[in-house]
């Protein structure tokens, strides 16, 4: 595919890419100016190295601009969202695995909430989409 080549792509799919990417700016600033608020809210013991829960919200952050650039041309930015989608289907399984092992608190399951499962469907649709439209150039 040309790289100047500019597929259509639904409204639906750069609106979904938007919303997760200011969702995901907004979630990473919060977790890194307030790294304790998440385990309070939930009742979670603080964490002893918040720095470590502040790089999360940095990474989950950088995902967010990602995510808004790949709105723009989600067909030509695919792998953006590809490795989105991963991270967000890794992190209920993460989530699944030490809380089985009581590593976890259940409870910690509401940040895969937002954070991961309502962006699971659009975005392997989204991703679908891209390929179907690369298998056609």
């Amino acid at each position: 595919m040309s790289i100047n080549r500019v597929v259509p792509v639904p409204v639906w799919m750069k609106i979904t890419l938007k919303l997760a990417g200011v969702y995901n700016i907004l979630w990473g600033a919060w977790i890194v100016l307030f790294p304790h608020h998440f385990f309070d809210l939930v009742g979670m013991v603080q964490p002893n190295y918040p720095g470590i829960w502040q790089s999360v919200g940095m990474i989950v952050g950088v995902y967010g601009l990602g995510y808004y650039i790949a709105a723009f041309d989600p067909v030509r930015h695919w792998p953006i969202i590809l490795v989105g989608f991963l991270g967000k289907l890794f992190g209920p399984v993460g989530l699944v695995l030490y809380a089985w092992k009581g590593e976890l608190p259940w409870v910690f399951g509401w940040v895969n909430v937002t954070n991961d499962l309502i962006w699971l469907v659009p975005f392997a649709i989204i991703l679908y989409y891209s390929w179907k439209q690369e298998s056609k150039a």
